[in-house]
């Protein structure tokens, strides 16, 4: 049984820790248990009736009425919103559904609730709305251990292949296309950003050349010599020394001095290097807005 602590559950539910310890003490919605140091931790049964019950906040009921129920009724309820969602852009509680599947090995759970996104949104708009604000708020993108590594994994897994099928949907590309070669660096692995736009890529009928993640610097010259791309596209996702990406930068310019570069990552970091000629897309409008065909830049 994974435990997690109050500052977890405040990341997971976007509900602030001194929310949670008042709906402890005037409402007993969660039941924490105490290691023997007297703090607080919390089992995948708390984390998950928060969850429900901050997805039910935009019900007619109050917060002290939620708090209250059993977790069979939060269930319930929870199963008649699903099937008669009348909130306008109820995207907070796909995303916490999410994390509840996630942290449960539900993937039936997940892909119901997923499978409900894609006709709601579509693809494009269900990654912006869902996936990248859940992954922005289980630390998947930008930090380690804040899941148990497993659940992390799992939670990847299962985005990753919904991304793979959705690339795999698209026609194939026009042999005089632009060609774009996507990969992270040596020791990044975190590739959900990059497959999405590896599919943004595909979906505007460009080639995109996907190498995927911990790609070794030493075989990037004879791969753009081989594919000859228009441009070259990375991330920085982990937290790295801003001298040793800037190495890392300086030699991408060096062995692709006439391709187009383009950086995505933390600005964090990136706000902290001399990027000179590499184009960094903060958003993902700005890699949309370098896809559309060039009568229309």
């Amino acid at each position: 049984m994974n435990s997690f602590s109050i500052s977890q559950l405040a990341q997971f539910s976007g509900i602030k820790p001194h929310t949670i310890r008042i709906w402890e003490q005037r409402y007993n919605a969660l039941t924490p248990q105490r290691s023997e140091g007297n703090t607080r931790y919390y089992d995948n049964t708390q984390l998950r009736r928060l969850l429900n019950i901050v997805s039910l906040m935009e019900s007619d009921y109050k917060i002290s009425e939620l708090c209250a129920m059993p977790d069979k009724k939060l269930f319930g309820l929870l199963e008649d919103m699903r099937e008669n969602m009348s909130i306008d852009d109820p995207a907070d509680f796909f995303i916490t559904q999410l994390i509840v599947a996630g942290v449960h090995y539900d993937e039936q759970h997940f892909e119901k609730i997923f499978s409900h996104c894609i006709i709601r949104y579509g693809f494009k708009n269900a990654y912006i709305k869902l996936l990248y604000p859940l992954l922005l708020r289980i630390g998947l993108m930008w930090a380690e251990d804040s899941l148990p590594p497993a659940q992390e994994h799992f939670i990847s897994n299962i985005i990753k292949q919904k991304l793979f099928i959705a690339v795999d949907s698209l026609p194939p590309p026009l042999s005089s296309s632009e060609t774009w070669l996507l990969f992270l660096p040596e020791n990044e692995f975190h590739e959900i950003g990059l497959l999405f736009a590896h599919y943004l890529i595909r979906h505007s009928g460009r080639k995109s050349i996907y190498l995927g993640g911990n790609v070794p610097l030493d075989t990037l010259s004879d791969t753009i010599k081989d594919t000859k791309p228009d441009s070259l596209l990375l991330f920085f996702v982990r937290h790295n020394l801003p001298k040793k990406s800037q190495n890392y930068l300086d030699t991408i310019n060096t062995i692709a001095p006439k391709n187009r570069i383009y950086l995505v990552g933390s600005q964090k970091l990136i706000g902290q290097l001399k990027t000179g000629r590499i184009h960094w897309l903060q958003t993902v409008d700005e890699l949309e807005r370098e896809l559309l065909p060039v009568l229309f830049k």
